[in-house]
């Protein structure tokens, strides 16, 4: 499964689909507020593997009672309830994936297709039942099973493997060691600018506006960018970065939350105290 995986990875020739899609799903989710809504910006994380769970869990029951008697009317129940709970979930995963790199998106791909054919199968599986022929109900449903699983299997890889959609910087803060660390004279810094400085080899980015300080890691949650070299914006009425790769923004004085996408984590912020005009900080 590693070498297929690694071919998977590695298969330029998806890229032709794959770009094809990219271009589509972001044209079709144009506007900013629908993309934050399908982050799951709101809801403070990545909304798809919140909503998988319905359909993986109405079809895994469904599975169960298939193969027990007399569960006819509760199984084909559960296959229309998952089958119509995978439509949201799929336009989310939709979202997510054209926000990613070219070697996740290839991994993606073959990860929708999968699920694709699942769907498909649910699908045929409900027709069927509803139509009176459970027998070829149920053979749909496990044939659909085991695509919606293997869908499923390259998820896990794409979330554990590859870090799709999962906080990148947050693993940098474990790197700063205990207890207070001098930044810079609170002088010195430039009001409403931000500056790029580093904790223990971890590189942070400080925002002085008027006697408040935020210190947040630079490193995007989304994708690593570099949000030292990002665009400070007010958005809302708040003093905001904005991420110079994807566009993730996220709020410089109410503790780095995430305020569009695609990201949809907030950003580490770092306590600060001043101390002989000397600017510290730790982790929170």
């Amino acid at each position: 499964m590693r070498a297929l995986l690694m071919r998977i990875e590695q298969a330029a020739g998806l890229d032709r689909v794959g770009d094809r899609l990219q271009r589509a799903v972001q044209s079709t989710l144009r506007p900013q507020r629908v993309r934050d809504l399908l982050h799951g910006v709101w809801l403070g994380h990545p909304l798809h593997p919140a909503l998988v769970q319905v359909p993986v869990g109405a079809w895994l029951s469904a599975a169960v009672l298939d193969a027990m008697p007399g569960q006819r009317r509760a199984a084909t129940a559960l296959v229309a309830v998952g089958t119509a709970s995978a439509l949201p979930a799929a336009v989310t995963g939709l979202n997510d994936w054209a926000a990613l790199n070219r070697e996740q998106r290839r991994v993606g791909l073959v990860h929708a297709a999968s699920n694709t054919v699942g769907l498909a199968c649910y699908a045929g599986s409900l027709a069927a039942r509803l139509s009176g022929r459970h027998n070829l109900g149920r053979t749909l449903a496990y044939l659909g099973l085991g695509a919606a699983s293997a869908g499923a299997y390259l998820g896990g890889h794409l979330a554990y493997k590859q870090g799709a959609q999962v906080n990148q910087s947050v693993s940098e803060a474990h790197l700063i060691g205990d207890g207070w660390h001098p930044l810079a004279d609170l002088s010195s810094l430039p009001d409403r600018e931000l500056v790029t400085r580093e904790i223990d080899d971890v590189s942070v980015i400080v925002y002085r506006h008027g006697d408040d300080v935020t210190v947040m890691l630079e490193r995007c949650p989304h994708q690593s960018g570099p949000l030292g070299q990002g665009e400070v914006r007010e958005v809302d009425g708040h003093p905001c970065v904005v991420c110079p790769w994807h566009g993730s923004t996220f709020q410089l004085n109410s503790g780095g939350k995430v305020v569009h996408g695609p990201a949809a984590n907030d950003q580490q912020v770092l306590a600060t105290r001043v101390v002989d005009g000397v600017l510290q900080t730790r982790l929170a």
